[in-house]
This record gives structure tokens, sequence and C-alpha cells, in this order.
């Protein structure tokens, strides 16, 4: 057991000193303290007012009067449209825009302008909008009635318990944020913790240093201190964005405001989430470290581990169907699959309420892959760790697996 304990702190120390693992660990803390700064600075800039711009209009049909006034354009009336071609020239406004006999018929208006364009710009096709509908309806409807049907709808969601009480976790934006980063970062922590035991096996093993190593302590030693030693290195940098997460949020909160005053980190997420990256890091580990014992040099084992690792960060490429459809059978589907489970389970606890037995279901196909992993490296690591040369092929470690 003090063997075992020697290669964990051996492995804790190099991966901790590893400029990789330190940049990664303070990027969160470091970027999001850079952000909240500029978004402080930029939130105590005073804005200067809004630039009111003069939208020429004549109206040939009459009746346009009234709602001059749409936001941060003004309309100006105008007898003629020589008069407002003009104004156009003499840039006393922007645009203009002709209001003819038979619009109550056509619905058609022609505007005018000495920019060149594509389509009109949306904000003000929006205020020529709202200025139309408000005087076609004055008079004829009450004025709260124009402003539903200016926006006639504005949905405001209220998510409930199955008892039908009104839930304390409700959906929204700000619940995707942490998630969102989170999956991120552990995706990337198990990429690079898996990446390390690679590195560290491969090397030993390309230096010949592996012959040495084994004269002193068992495989399963050896294997166990590796995993575990890493292990304890990536839980750390977990341990440091769970704590200093909520440091930033109320930073953030009382210096800037806004939407991210109502973000908030439930604490099942946080406990999720650590369970999730240790057994989602000992299952990389141990694939990772069955591929460097097959493999001849790091780089193969590298290309090999490369395949699965992608799985990690597969969620991220369907981020957009996965937001739609967060309980389609294809994301429970992966929401199982072990390579997958972690990162994606995690995205998914943002966007929607994951049944219980979903997760469950998850975490048991987790361990019983974790233990699976392990046997399969502890096998193939007794087998094959001292080969050198070239890599065998799949039958070659089949028929290796059965006679062991």
């Amino acid at each position: 057991m003090s063997k075992t304990l020697l290669i964990i702190n051996h492995e804790l120390l190099n991966t901790v000193k590893r400029t990789g693992f330190i940049i990664l660990t303070l990027a969160l803390p470091v970027l999001a303290l850079l952000g909240i700064g500029i978004g402080h600075v930029i939130s105590g800039m005073t804005r200067p007012p809004a630039e009111i711009t003069n939208i020429g209009y004549v109206d040939e049909s009459g009746g346009f009067s009234q709602f001059t006034t749409q936001g941060s354009i003004q309309f100006v009336l105008y007898d003629s449209a020589a008069a407002a071609t003009q104004a156009l020239v003499a840039k006393d406004i922007e645009e203009y825009f002709v209001i003819p006999a038979d619009y109550s018929s056509v619905g058609v208006v022609s505007r005018f302008t000495t920019q060149r364009e594509v389509t009109p710009p949306p904000g003000t096709v929006d205020a020529m909008k709202k200025f139309f509908t408000s005087n076609l309806l004055t008079g004829k409807v009450t004025p709260p009635s124009i402003t539903l049907i200016e926006a006639p709808l504005n949905v405001v969601t209220t998510r409930l318990t199955e008892t039908g009480a009104v839930a304390s976790q409700q959906g929204g934006l700000t619940n995707l944020i942490i998630p969102g980063v989170f999956s991120l970062l552990l995706a990337l922590s198990l990429s690079f913790s898996s990446a390390y035991v690679i590195q560290g096996l491969g090397e030993e093993k390309e230096n010949r240093l592996m012959e040495i190593l084994l004269s002193s302590v068992s495989t399963r030693q050896l294997i166990t201190g590796k995993v575990l030693g890493i292990g304890a290195a990536g839980l750390a940098q977990v341990i440091v964005w769970v704590i200093s997460l909520p440091l930033l949020l109320n930073l953030a909160s009382t210096s800037i405001g806004g939407f991210i005053s109502m973000i908030h980190i439930p604490a099942n997420f946080l406990v999720l989430g650590i369970v999730y990256f240790i057994l989602g890091y000992l299952l990389f580990a141990a694939l990772s470290a069955s591929v460097a014992a097959i493999s001849p040099t790091t780089r193969d084992a590298q290309g090999l581990a490369a395949i699965f690792s992608l799985f990690a960060i597969a969620p991220f490429w369907f981020y957009s169907p996965l937001l739609l459809f967060p309980n389609s059978p294809v994301w429970v589907f992966f929401s199982i699959f072990p390579f997958s489970a972690p990162v994606e389970t995690l995205l998914r606890l943002g966007m929607t309420g994951v049944p219980a037995w979903q997760l469950a279901a998850s975490l048991t196909v987790l361990v019983l892959s974790v233990i699976g992993g392990m046997a399969l490296a502890a096998r193939l690591l007794r087998t094959y760790l001292l080969m050198y040369g070239k890599r065998p092929a799949l039958a070659e470690i089949v028929r290796g697996l059965r006679t062991r």
C-alpha cells in the first residue's frame, strides 16, 4: 500500500505542476474576473442619449397625423413629395415615404432614401408598422387594445411539480449558463486528465523505465497509483471551479446586476457534477491506460484515445437540437451511454428536468463501465505493457485476454 501511495503522490505533484493543468484550472476564475471587470467598467459609463432620427412622410390619404414619435424615430409630415425630397437633399431628414390616397385598399407605401440598401433597416420598418397601426386603430379601439395588437403575445412560463406546487427551480436562459460552462470545462478536464495518463505510461514505456518500475511494484499498484494520482489532481481542479463559481456569481451580481443576479447554482447539480467527473475520469483513465499498454509509442496511443475522447465533446456539436428537444430518446440514450453520459447529463440538467430513473440508469451504467474498464486495463497492462515494436492486432488482443 505504501508503494501505491508513493505513486499517487508522485503523479499528483507532476500533474499539478504542468503548465496546461495550471492554465485550465485558472481559466474559469481569471476569465470570469476579467469579464466582470470589463462589465463593471462598461456599466459605469454614462451612455449618451439616443440620437433622434427624423423621417419624413407625405400623407395623401389623410388620417396619419398622430403617434409621430416612435422610440428614437420622429416622423415629420410634409405637404408634398417635392417638399420631402428637398428636405432629404438638405439632410433635414434621413428618408421619407409617401402614403398614397388608395392606401386603405392597396396597403403599399413608397419609400425614398439616398442610401444604397439591400433591405430597409429593421428598426425603421418596426417603427413604421407601429406608426401605421396606431393611426389606423385610434378612435376604433381602446389604447390598451392598440398596445396588445402591436405586441400580442408575451409568454411567462411557470414550472410546477408533479403535485401541482410551484417548483423551486424554474427554467430560463440563465439556467443554461452554469451547466453549459461547467460541462465544457468538465469535458476539457476529462480529455486532459486521460491524456496525462497516456503520456505518463507511454513515456515510461518508450524509455524502458517501465521495466524498472515493474521490478519494484505490481501492475495493479502501478495503474492504481497513476489513475488515483492524476484523478486527485483533476478532482482538485473541479473543486477549485466549484468553490469559485458562487463567489464569482456573487461578485458579478453586485457589480453588474441584471440577469446575472438571477443565476444560481443548485446544490444537487454540484454534487452530480463531482460524481460524474469522478466516474467519467475513472472510465477515461482506464481506457487510456489500456490504449497506452497496447501502443508502441505515445503518439499512437494519443491517436487511439482521441476516438473515445471525442464523445466528451460530441454533445456540444448537437447543442441546438438538444436545446429544442432535451427529452428526445436520442439524448436520453447518450445520457446513459457511458462515454457521453457525464457531459450530456449535465447539459440536460440545465435545460429540463431529468427523471430520477434516467439519472439512476446513467450512473449505474457508468459504474459498471468503470469496473469493466479497470478490469480490462489491468489485464492489458499485465499482458502488453512490456511489449515493444508494433501494436497487436485486435484478434491477438482478444486471444490474449481469453488466455489470461
